[in-house]
């Protein structure tokens, strides 16, 4: 699976893995929907996969490979749920909640620490292994990512 945020990325993975590693069966994740038609059997892609389903983000949260995932898109609704992981890497970690520059339209709806939700606080300091979740109707992945990492 080929399943970065960037679409030349996901190609040259994917035609790596067909024909310099003879992978049989070979999805790769397609970011920007106007690229849909590059994801074929010609860059060895077997499978096309929206970066809008939800599977991706499951798939993102069980292997690790990103620190914010969107776990929930109500789409009626017009929000979505996103979570960031904070690593001692994060820009976040050791500052208080409240000096976190969310992007508009973004509320915090939890902070789980050490497997339990907590309530949130402006007041509150990140820490590595914190896991924030965000509800947003207007913030994207990337702009909670570079709010928090």
């Amino acid at each position: 699976m080929a399943t970065t945020g960037d679409d030349a990325d996901n190609l040259t993975i994917s035609l790596l893995a067909k024909r310099r590693f003879s992978v049989p069966r070979v999805a790769a994740r397609v970011n920007d929907a106007d690229n849909t038609w590059l994801f074929d059997a010609h860059w060895g892609v077997d499978v096309a996969v929206p970066a809008a389903t939800p599977l991706i983000s499951l798939i993102e949260e069980a292997t690790g490979t990103t620190d914010t995932v969107a776990l929930l898109r109500l789409s009626k609704a017009g929000i979505e749920v996103i979570e960031t992981a904070i690593t001692s890497r994060s820009r976040a970690a050791g500052r208080a909640l409240g000096d976190v520059a969310l992007p508009e339209g973004t509320v915090v709806a939890t902070i789980v620490r050490g497997g339990r939700p907590t309530v949130p606080d402006a007041a509150v300091r990140l820490r590595p292994g914190d896991e924030v979740l965000l509800v947003s109707h207007s913030a994207t992945e990337d702009e909670i990512h570079a709010a928090f990492q």
